[in-house]
């Protein structure tokens, strides 16, 4: 509070008693205790107004104490309970919550962790994943720039996520607690199995196998791949304690068209502890087609070797690259993708003019304008030589087709000619346009549906930008080449669009998201966001029945049947207002890649704890790990001082005592027949 406003109480107080003194006090014939009384309360009532005038500021003083946070985390996996850990686990966790000498040094939290961290309400050991991973991302989010130590209780096998050894913050320490036998035991196991989903009829597919062996030994191992009763490879594999690990590449044969399911096995005659990491089930579809697309261009741009590898991550399709002049015949290949056409292009749009060959046609700054104008009928183009930069906004109501926002209003701009387009045909936007954000009321991908023929048009060129943006943002490819994906197998059909149009995987592994999506379009192929669907999926082998509603997503309506045992289903999707109906089957293969493991991932616990410099613990050592966090000078209470600075016109109770003072005034000079 400042010297004038102390001077203004002052004067306040002064002005207040002489108000008070002269009305009920100076000249008074009798001074009596309720003249008193009454000049006291208008004593508070003035003095108490201008205090409200003056208004002055008031400081308070609190004292906090905060704590340096201990993230308790604990494996909540169902690998901690085929490891038959799961009550030490859970004791180790319980006595270091519940220290009351850590939870006076420490703010405890605690935590659970398997696809993801959650706060430890249930901790029943079912998680059917294990993502170390978020458990450091989590952590460095919530206890952002602050420095505390994380107990983390976990056998340290990681089934999903990125290496969470560089994950966490190097500053923090982390101190891992192994739960499970450390004890090596004999174990042979398929690590991993590389295969693609699909594979062409009468010719052979690759298949990459990891083996891996924990043993003290010499051992020959016998491994094999079998379809049904058949053995299609068989050979055998020597292990040592000097060679633990060995890489097997084979070709087997795609005779038969369909999904083949397939079981990949390692034995020995040694015991093993643990024989479910023996057998691998997996699955290939046999297809006997293949979708030949040309990918034609005059010029050399990264955006042909982009395009060319995103496609061609689905094994159907097929991208060669060709000059105009090139190709021969456009006959043989099931899609055009025309990258910036001019008058090179000519005898290619004559050729289609009688093939109608349904056509992708991206431009930029060396498309020929007039000419494409003249060679096709979906869009006429007045461009200027100006070259300007387009950014991309999704249309959330297109529905040719299925797709995801991947992002598009994050990616970097596409570059073509500035100028008008205008469409001569029926055409749906799912990208338009717009410059250093505003809307150009202009397209920039579209797609066009008539007269049996569909075409595809994107405006601009640096596509790649786009692939290179999607995969820093998820680190990963996936998202843009699905969107690719889309895109070919939109033109390489011609089938007549269908009310209801659902897709799925012919087969999903046991514990992956089973997600099955479904689009019902009206009389006008509008999607019909009020539609009601339901799904029935049955257990071919129990005859078991389960029904769920599908739910409305951004374009699509989904379901995800997350929890379905191993085996085959039938399953139908309906339309209840309309009863348009599609049935289909698929298979979920038996693994569970929690019942992988034998032992703890000791060694990799071990890197964790020296990159952050803390220390493993076993579970028999947990009070050496409550003394040293005791001890640990590093993390200290951190006493805050925080003043509050609050106007007195804030408090309400000054206002109540005025209006009290007041009121009560007036009683006492209305009961005493002062008025």
């Amino acid at each position: 509070m400042t010297s004038n406003t102390i001077l203004l109480i002052l004067l306040a107080l002064v002005i207040a008693f002489v108000f008070s003194y002269f009305q009920y006090l100076y000249k008074a014939k009798n001074k009596s205790k309720i003249n008193l009384f009454l000049a006291f309360l208008r004593f508070l009532s003035v003095f108490g107004l201008l205090l409200l005038l003056i208004n002055p500021i008031i400081s308070r003083k609190t004292i906090e104490t905060i704590k340096t946070p201990l993230p308790v985390v604990i494996d909540n996996s169902s690998s901690i309970k085929d490891l038959k850990a799961d009550k030490v686990a859970l004791e180790v966790f319980e006595k270091l919550k519940n220290n009351s000498s850590l939870s006076e040094k420490f703010d405890v939290q605690a935590y659970q962790f398997d696809e993801d961290v959650t706060p430890s309400d249930t901790i029943d050991f079912k998680g059917k994943q294990s993502n170390i991973d978020a458990v450091a991302k989590s952590l460095n989010s919530v206890y952002k720039n602050q420095s505390y130590p994380t107990v983390l209780i976990s056998d340290g096998n990681q089934t999903s996520g990125e290496d969470y050894v560089f994950t966490f913050n190097p500053n923090n320490k982390v101190f891992p607690l192994v739960v499970g036998d450390t004890t090596a035991n004999f174990d042979l196991k398929i690590a991993q199995l590389n295969v693609n989903k699909y594979a062409f009829h009468k010719n052979k597919f690759p298949v990459e196998v990891f083996l891996n062996y924990t043993g003290t030994k010499s051992v020959n191992a016998n491994f094999k791949i079998a379809l049904g009763n058949s053995v299609l490879n068989e050979q055998t594999v020597a292990f040592s304690p000097n060679k633990k690990s060995v890489n097997l590449n084979v070709l087997l044969p795609a005779d038969k068209v369909g999904l083949q399911l397939l079981k990949a096995t390692i034995s020995s005659k040694e015991q093993e502890k643990n024989v479910y990491n023996n057998t691998k089930n997996f699955a290939v579809e046999v297809i006997d087609q293949k979708t030949e697309i040309a990918l034609i261009s005059s010029i050399s741009h990264p955006d042909l070797g982009a395009i060319k590898r995103s496609i061609e991550t689905n094994a159907q399709r097929k991208v060669t690259i060709f000059k105009p002049n090139e190709i021969k015949s456009i006959e043989n290949y099931n899609v055009l993708i025309l990258y910036q056409p001019n008058v090179s292009f000519k005898s290619i749009f004559d050729q289609n003019k009688n093939a109608r060959i349904n056509t992708w046609i991206i431009t930029g700054n060396n498309t020929d304008f007039n000419f494409l104008s003249q060679n096709q009928g979906g869009f006429e183009f007045k461009m200027s030589s100006q070259k300007e930069d387009y950014l991309a906004t999704f249309n959330a109501q297109f529905n040719l087709f299925a797709l995801d926002n991947i992002g598009f209003e994050q990616f970097p701009p596409l570059e073509n000619a500035y100028g008008t387009i205008t469409s001569k045909s029926n055409a749906t936007t799912l990208l338009s346009s717009s410059i250093r954000g505003i809307e150009t009321n202009q397209p920039l991908m579209v797609f066009s549906e008539e007269k049996g023929s569909r075409n595809a048009f994107l405006f601009g060129e640096n596509i790649w930008k786009w692939r290179a943006e999607s995969y820093l943002q998820k680190k990963s490819f996936e998202d843009f080449d699905i969107f690719l994906d889309k895109t070919i197998q939109f033109l390489a059909s011609n089938n007549s669009r269908k009310s209801l149009v659902v897709t799925h995987e012919r087969f999903y592994n046991s514990g992956e998201n089973i997600e099955i999506n479904a689009q019902y379009f009206n009389k006008n192929y509008e999607l019909d966001e009020k539609a009601r669907l339901t799904i029935n999926v049955t257990n071919t082998k129990t005859k078991a029945v389960k029904k769920y509603d599908l739910l409305r997503a951004s374009n699509a309506f989904k379901v995800n049947l997350d929890g379905l045992s191993a085996g085959n289903y039938s399953f139908t999707v309906k339309e209840l207002n309309s009863n348009s109906s599609y049935s289909s089957t698929f298979e979920v293969l038996d693994f569970d890649i929690e019942k992988q493991f034998v032992n703890p991932d000791l060694n990799k616990l071990k890197q964790l704890a020296s990159q952050t410099k803390g220390s493993v613990y076993m579970p028999n050592q947990v009070d050496a790990l409550i003394k040293k966090l005791l001890d640990d000078e590093n993390y200290k209470a951190i006493q805050k001082t925080i003043v509050k600075k609050s106007p007195l016109i804030d408090w309400i109770w000054l206002l109540v005592l005025i209006a009290v003072s007041l009121a009560t005034e007036w009683f006492v000079r209305k009961y005493n027949g002062l008025l």
